[in-house]
């Protein structure tokens, strides 16, 4: 009988994990690499992936917790376990879309802290403030003051559609920022961990000292679970899920890694890391799921689709440069390719060496199911309302050969297309995507524009008994796209194909932003 392991979800506290038992796997080699070879730090990691465990973890090493380390890698090392006065801010859990979310949350830290530390403040300005408790930490204790900072780009994320209030942060938390180069003196170590890296916040030009371990080889594990680590702490479990479902055990390691696997943080150490959160609660569940998703999409995520144009078909193969996706802008008017990578959608593929670009892509099954279904959701505001069962009847519609009630049925589902809650930049991509959208979430052999000798078709669709030939036009006629079909000589490809193949003709109107007429063959 495998052992029953005990699954950490939902907690982030590491003296909670150790004291009660859950699996922890040990990352305090990095903790040690960390405490060992540099000062100010910088990790951005997508959410859920356990930044907020590696900060506690870091928090109670600073308090000299030896006992709650016992047995892990970093006591192979010569530390002094000396306890440091810790300034821990935890901007999770508030909603800063009210205007006095960040000043009510640092406002209460800092109370605390100047009660603790005997501080009298001068100022009720927070930059200055925290400034003054560094000081009074040390100047109490007599020891550098430790300070992590969980989530540092929330509120600005928050407030992304509200340029007034994130410029009112963005000024806030410079200021307090700021102060991990001001107080050096008194500083013994410093992190900062987030989704993303914000280019236009200024911290880290103004925070030359930081040392962004983003994307550095040596730490590209440092979050997550490895393949490695997934056999070391985690094989039991898996054992367990083999026998509840009478199946080998390499099967269900090779369906984590399909659905939870291959998410790479460094262009130079491609290790394929887990997503812990999913991955813990598949195996307490002994299910298979998305995890992640059921956590909801970021908010600020489908803000920023809403108004920037997303190339659906070149998400799974986009070509970009290290610096590309090293830090975020949250303007509008900026590509979406980076926000995407450094909030876990995409990640690296591969590397060519010789020119440096980097392929990125859905790093594992879930991801890509779950945005798609997010896109749906976004899209088309009847998604929210049980689509799911519309697109099971898509699947028959197409599998059986209807192709008619096929056509209708998409018809219907362009007329109710959000379009007024997207913006619009090119109405034929648009067109294009979402086709690509329902069908990859249909999961038949589809492929738009797809290459000929003679051209590229729209949209083919294959599936077991039928091969769907798609052609549209834009603010001109079905039989125009009919006709094309035959004329470019589509149809070549399939000519000794047993499969029925129905030559479809649409036409899309700008005036109804959707599917005027159609003709089936």
């Amino acid at each position: 009988m495998a052992e029953k392991l005990k699954y950490p979800i939902g907690i982030q506290s590491f003296s909670e994990i150790r004291e009660r038992g859950f699996v922890y796997v040990d990352k305090t080699e990095f903790i040690h690499r960390l405490v060992d070879s540099g000062k100010y730090y910088f990790l951005s990691r997508p959410r859920r992936f356990g930044k907020s465990l590696l900060l506690s973890t870091i928090h109670e090493y600073f308090n000299g917790r030896r006992g709650l380390f016992e047995g892990l890698k970093i006591t192979e090392y010569n530390h002094e376990w000396k306890q440091y006065p810790v300034l821990h801010i935890d901007l999770t859990g508030t909603d800063y879309s009210d205007l006095n979310g960040l000043n009510d949350v640092l406002n209460s830290l800092f109370v605390n802290w100047e009660r603790e530390f005997g501080v009298v403040p001068t100022s009720q300005q927070s930059g200055v403030r925290f400034g003054e408790i560094i000081k009074g930490a040390y100047d109490k204790t007599g020891s550098h003051v430790v300070i992590l900072i969980d989530e540092y780009d929330k509120p600005l994320l928050d407030t992304v559609d509200n340029f007034e209030q994130q410029e009112a942060y963005r000024n806030t938390l410079r200021s307090v920022y700021g102060n991990l180069k001001k107080m050096d003196k008194y500083i013994e170590f410093a992190m900062l961990t987030g989704v993303t890296k914000l280019g236009h916040l200024s911290i880290f030009s103004d925070l030359n000292n930081l040392n962004d371990i983003s994307l550095h080889q040596n730490y590209a594990s440092i979050c997550g679970v490895s393949s490695e680590e997934l056999k070391t702490y985690f094989n039991s479990g898996v054992e367990t899920y083999a026998s509840h479902y009478n199946v080998k055990v390499e099967e269900v390691y090779e369906i984590l890694k399909r659905n939870y696997d291959g998410y790479h943080f460094s262009p130079e150490n491609l290790i394929d890391i887990y997503n812990p959160y999913s991955l813990i609660n598949a195996l307490d569940s002994l299910a298979v799921r998305d995890f992640w998703f059921t956590t909801g999409t970021p908010l600020f995520l489908v803000k920023m689709i809403k108004s920037a144009y997303l190339p659906l078909q070149e998400l799974n193969d986009t070509e970009v440069t290290t610096s590309d996706i090293s830090s975020v802008s949250l303007s509008f008017d900026d590509s979406l390719i980076p926000l995407l990578y450094q909030s876990g959608y995409l990640t690296i593929k591969k590397v060519d060496q010789l020119t440096g670009f980097l392929s990125l892509g859905y790093p594992n099954a879930e991801v890509e199911r779950g945005f798609l279904n997010d896109l749906m959701k976004i899209y088309f505001p009847s998604a929210n309302r049980g689509t799911a069962f519309s697109i099971g009847r898509f699947y028959k519609d197409v599998n059986e050969g209807r192709a008619e009630d096929f056509m209708f049925r998409l018809q219907s589902l362009y007329a109710d297309f959000n379009s007024d809650a997207i913006t619009m930049v090119d109405l034929e991509q648009h067109y294009q995507d979402i086709i690509f959208l329902i069908f990859k979430l249909l999961g038949f052999m589809s492929q738009v524009e797809y290459k000929t000798a003679t051209g590229r078709i729209a949209l083919v669709i294959q599936t077991s008994n039928y091969i769907y030939v798609i052609e549209f036009k834009r603010n001109k006629s079905a039989e125009e796209a009919l006709k094309q079909i035959y004329e470019k000589g589509y149809l070549i490809p399939f000519k000794a194909d047993h499969r029925k193949i129905f030559k479809i003709g649409v036409n899309f109107s700008d005036s109804i932003k959707g599917i005027e007429n159609f003709i089936i063959e």
